[in-house]
Formats: structure tokens, C-alpha cells, sequence
């Protein structure tokens, strides 16, 4: 089933389809400080990042994912992307079953804020409440300890490393080398209470 593009709105965050109009401030926010992109596929040059968000809304087409660009409210500016991806789709369901957060990278003056968790809190919502999928999974390099326990924090349960699984990335990479993924996932039986707990972290 086609999913149209579609806006997540929150205080702080909005994540809004992604586009090649993204791209010069996109760049701006991937090129102002990139010590923390150990593991992580962000361009760093203007046809770099053009080829990036053409890859993504490729496989858009084909309802492989659903690429956002995370804007600041506070000023508008684009500050990092995410996505939803690896949908699984079932028979007799009209939205997907199970879904992947992933793809995520933010400019460093935006890691370690609100918008970090109000995008995550965004991106399950929708997931559990719009599409009610069963399970949400996010997976990092199993080498990246900052990225495992971020994902921790937001009350993933670590379900194992799954070796050799993806295209190693980053500055820490080794290209044209598969790296091990740390698994992670929230099912919908956990949902609510990571619900509260992410609004809790926003409202405090």
C-alpha cells in the first residue's frame, strides 16, 4: 500500500517529509561539527548530500520507508534527519505491522536536547497509535556505546547483536565492510508505559 507523505508536529520538533529543497541546510547542520558521526552516514558535501536524500526517496517509492527532515521550531532551521524503515507489511493489514526507527543523525548542537526525545516520542506515536503496529525495532553498530545507551534510555529491551549485518559507516567504519548491529525494540504491550515516560522527560 502507498503511504503518502505525511508531517509529525511536536513543541519543539517537527519532522516533515524530506526533500531535495532540504539539502543546502542539511548540509550546514551535517558540516558545523561532525566529531560525533563515528557510525553514522551523513554527507558531508552538497552532490554527497543531493545523492543521499535521492537514495532515500527511492526507496520511499518503493513503501521501503518514510524519510523526514527534523527542523527546530524554535528558528525553522533543519537539523538532522530520520526515518522510518524496513516496513514489514502483512496480509489483510492496510498499514504496516512492524517498523524500524533508524537512519537518525542531528547536528551537535542539537544531540542531547529535547528534540531528540520529542522526535522519538513523534516517531512512536505514530507508529503504535496511527499505524498499531505490533513492534518498533532500532538498531545501532554494536561497536557505538553512545548511540546503545540512548537507546536504552528511551526503554528498548536489547534483544542481541546480529553479526555481519549492515554496511559499516562512519568516520570509525571501514568501508565496504559489514559491521555488527546491536538490536534493539519497544513491542505495543510496552508502549504505554514508555509513553508516559518520554512526556514525563519533555515535561520536566
Amino acid at each position: 500500500m502507498r503511504l503518502e507523505p505525511f508531517t509529525l508536529v511536536g513543541t519543539h520538533v517537527q519532522l516533515v517529509p524530506l526533500t531535495r529543497d532540504h539539502a543546502p541546510q542539511l548540509l550546514a547542520a551535517a558540516t558545523a561539527d561532525r566529531d560525533s558521526f563515528g557510525y553514522t552516514v551523513v554527507p558531508d558535501d552538497l552532490p554527497t548530500m543531493i545523492a543521499y536524500i535521492d537514495g532515500l526517496l527511492a526507496d520511499t517509492e518503493r513503501d521501503n520507508l518514510v524519510p523526514f527532515a527534523q527542523l527546530r521550531l524554535a528558528d525553522g532551521a533543519p537539523v538532522g534527519c530520520t526515518r522510518f524503515m524496513n516496513l514489514a507489511w502483512w496480509a489483510g493489514r492496510e498499514t504496516p505491522a512492524e517498523v524500524e526507527i533508524g537512519g537518525t543523525w542531528l547536528a551537535a548542537a542539537a544531540q542531547r536536547t529535547v528534540l531528540n526525545t520529542e522526535a522519538k516520542l513523534l516517531l512512536l506515536t505514530h507508529a503504535f497509535e496511527q499505524w498499531q503496529v505490533f513492534r518498533v525495532a532500532i538498531c545501532t553498530d554494536a561497536a557505538n556505546d553512545q548511540s546503545r545507551r540512548a537507546i536504552e534510555r528511551l526503554g528498548a529491551q536489547f534483544e542481541g547483536v546480529m553479526r555481519r549485518h549492515r554496511p559499516s559507516a562512519g568516520r570509525f567504519g571501514i568501508p565496504g565492510q559489514a559491521r555488527d548491529s546491536a538490536l534493539y525494540s519497544i513491542t505495543d504491550h510496552e508502549w504505554p508505559t514508555i509513553r508516559d515516560t518520554l512526556r514525563s522527560r519533555l515535561d520536566g
